[in-house]
């Protein structure tokens, strides 16, 4: 009994160590990597020791690329409290608003702080990805996100990437893959761009701004008329009390989309700002028949019949 002990003593070792040396597919490695982050979270301790040795093995495999991407973007920020005296930063509202002795603002606004070293790692990894999966627009989203989160109020680099990114679409027409969709068609590109213009606009800075006018008038290169973009520009100078120009875009949408809910509510409101009367009561006749709900028809020929 005691000389079969010693031999087991013998071979089990012998066996841990061919376990050891035994070659770890890339799923292998992706199942360790994800019991791992549920447990320490995407930067935590042993996930970078995990990733080296993944990317000793496969350097160019597209999950731990973008799991170093992960770890990189976790790693490089960390949200800090900041005060103001106004009501809303980067499109949000204050964590906790506050006035001081005086009567004063003095809101306080969570906010997102970036290593600069790390944060450039993050898009080097997330480029090897980009490269590798041209066609893969999620992916394309990750940097863009990632990079209007770091430049806060000044757009810069994330509207070049928007504007990179439509030409690409537009010259190129490239068979976009997107995890979810079949496929993303030419409307399906519209909207997201949509949705980075209105991401834009909600930051609130004079650079965020002017970065959505800019990719807004960008965009209408390629999508003529759209009542999209027009409304876009017509929003902008509403914002900047240029009525005139406002008017002048909401307009243009108007003519060949009479029913376009965003052109009516606003030159309704401009109407009643000029206090043009004329006006309002055309852009009336045309909520009362358009409106996209029962009420907003009842309310708009309710308004109407009290002018008339």
């Amino acid at each position: 009994m005691k000389r079969f002990l010693i031999i087991l003593g013998i071979l089990f070792p012998m066996a841990l160590a061919a376990q050891e040396t035994a070659p770890v597919s890339p799923d292998e490695y992706a199942r360790r990597y994800n019991n791992l982050i549920e447990r320490v979270g995407p930067a935590g301790v042993g996930v970078e020791t995990l990733l080296d040795k993944w990317e000793a093995a496969y350097p160019q495999d597209i999950q731990m690329l973008t799991a170093r991407f992960a770890f990189y973007f976790t790693r490089c920020r960390k949200t800090t409290v900041i005060q103001l005296e106004q009501d809303r930063y980067l499109g949000e509202a204050p964590i906790l608003p506050m006035t001081d002795s005086l009567g004063r603002k003095c809101n306080f606004f969570e906010v997102w702080e970036y290593d600069d070293d790390l944060f450039a790692q993050a898009i080097k990894a997330i480029d090897k990805v980009i490269a590798a999966q041209a066609r893969r627009l999620d992916y394309r989203f990750n940097k863009i996100d990632a990079l209007m989160g770091y430049e806060k109020e000044n757009p810069d680099m994330t509207l070049q990437e928007l504007k990179a990114l439509a030409d690409r679409e537009n010259t190129q027409h490239p068979v976009w893959e997107y995890p979810g969709m079949d496929g993303v068609n030419r409307d399906q590109f519209k909207a997201f761009m949509q949705d980075y213009c209105a991401a834009l606009f909600r930051i609130g800075s004079p650079q965020s701004a002017e970065a959505f006018k800019n990719l807004s008038e960008y965009l209408l290169k390629y999508y003529k008329d759209d009542p999209l973009f027009l409304d876009n520009l017509g929003s902008y100078y509403l914002v900047k009390k240029d009525f005139k120009q406002a008017t002048k875009y909401f307009e243009q949408v108007l003519k060949k989309h009479p029913d376009d809910q965003t052109a009516l509510h606003n030159c309704l409101i401009l109407a009643k700002v000029k206090k043009d009367v004329k006006l309002e009561k055309k852009y009336l006749a045309l909520m009362a028949k358009y409106g996209e709900t029962e009420i907003d028809r009842a309310s708009a020929q309710a308004r109407l019949d009290a002018l008339q």
